[in-house]
């Protein structure tokens, strides 16, 4: 990235917002110009690393000229947020999910559509080069025909995590906080997903919203897929403790996602493919090869995209659409759970949209 710095301001001061302010001080790319969190924490934090320091958004906003916003806040909050940046004209890094509701998801593909303003969504895993290198290699038809594929994030989160109110309440919780990365892994890798069926647990904890969901997908290649999780349970298969993606975890040698063809199988975040070579008769040996890929953060790859995106450089990655058809699904498992029914996954279509205006 070359040119000026990229002035950006961070909404939401909490875990994952603190992680992109650090990052964009970091980076040569970008200046941290201010920080959106009425928490005294956040006040605190932004004294001694001699940011800007707001209570509201919208003070911000009338206040001073910005590049770009990167949308932290509780999942409830990121459409007012959002929209209140497109409508300056200024481009957006939501964090995941793009929103709480389909409908809030919408206002913001309605909104990104309506002012040609782009919006870039937090799945930050479609920038890990372990995920990018097996997408790659299934869509080059290396498995042959897709048949199943499963997905695991089973891990325990301790008590105190539970201190914060979102999370124990309807809008936070496991699917929505966590289960969604994998689900979108899921899309991105075996591509869209059809409908769905699901049970959900909530006895570990007894919160309103559930600790343990299990789910079956069909996707809308005629493959299916299983999809298991827990943040109440003591175990490592989960993508934060086996792909060396989060320093915060140890990083184990176990698999979390399995995508499985008529010509082949390959584990993730190993790449381990394995073939029969022999034919597939019975008592075949099977070989297998690991996939090689050069090792990124992940997290540093998304935000200097998100900076060639606010120069008019590239579309994004993961777009306000994009962001939207993964919530989708991951509410329609919601529902599903809920009702015990099996769930079509309501249809995302982009709205006709004009060209951004030229900066």
């Amino acid at each position: 990235m070359s040119g000026t710095p990229l002035a950006i301001a961070v909404v939401g001061l909490g875990s994952i917002g603190l992680r992109h302010a650090q990052a964009a001080r970091r980076e040569p790319g970008f200046t941290l110009a201010a920080v959106v969190d009425p928490s005294p924490a956040a006040a605190a934090w932004s004294r001694e690393a001699g940011v800007d320091w707001y209570e509201r958004l919208d003070s911000l906003l009338t206040s001073r000229r910005l590049d770009g916003v990167i949308v932290a806040t509780p999942n409830a909050l990121h459409r007012d947020a959002t929209i209140a940046c497109l409508e300056r004209g200024i481009p957006v890094l939501v964090e995941k999910p793009i929103a709480d509701t389909l409908q809030a998801a919408r206002a913001i593909v309605d909104a990104t559509s309506r002012t040609g303003v782009p919006v870039l969504v937090g799945h930050q895993r479609r920038h890990n080069p372990i995920l990018r290198t097996a997408r790659d290699y299934i869509a080059g038809g290396r498995l042959g025909t897709l048949i199943a594929a499963n997905a695991t994030s089973l891990r325990r989160k301790r008590d105190a995590y539970f201190n914060v109110a979102w999370r124990r309440e309807p809008g936070g919780g496991p699917l929505l906080i966590n289960g969604i990365h994998e689900i979108d892994c899921l899309r991105m890798l075996c591509g869209d997903v059809a409908a769905v069926s699901a049970v959900a647990g909530h006895h570990a904890r007894a919160l309103p919203v559930e600790d343990t969901i299990c789910a079956t997908l069909s996707f809308e290649s005629g493959a299916l897929g299983t999809f298991a999780l827990s943040d109440a349970v003591e175990a490592p298969w989960a993508w934060e403790m086996t792909s060396g993606e989060e320093q915060d975890f140890p990083a184990e040698d176990e698999s979390c996602f399995l995508v499985c063809g008529t010509q082949g199988s390959l584990a993730l975040p190993s790449l381990d493919c394995w073939r029969n070579r022999a034919g597939g008769g019975r008592g075949d040996t099977y070989v297998r090869e690991r996939l090689v890929c050069a090792p990124a953060d992940p997290w540093l790859v998304e935000l200097r995209h998100f900076g060639d995106l606010v120069r008019g450089l590239c579309p994004p990655e993961v777009g306000a659409v994009e962001g939207a058809r993964t919530l989708a699904t991951v509410l329609a498992i919601a529902d599903a759970a809920r009702s015990g029914a099996h769930v079509p996954v309501p249809s995302i279509i982009a709205p006709s949209s004009s060209s951004r205006p030229s900066p």
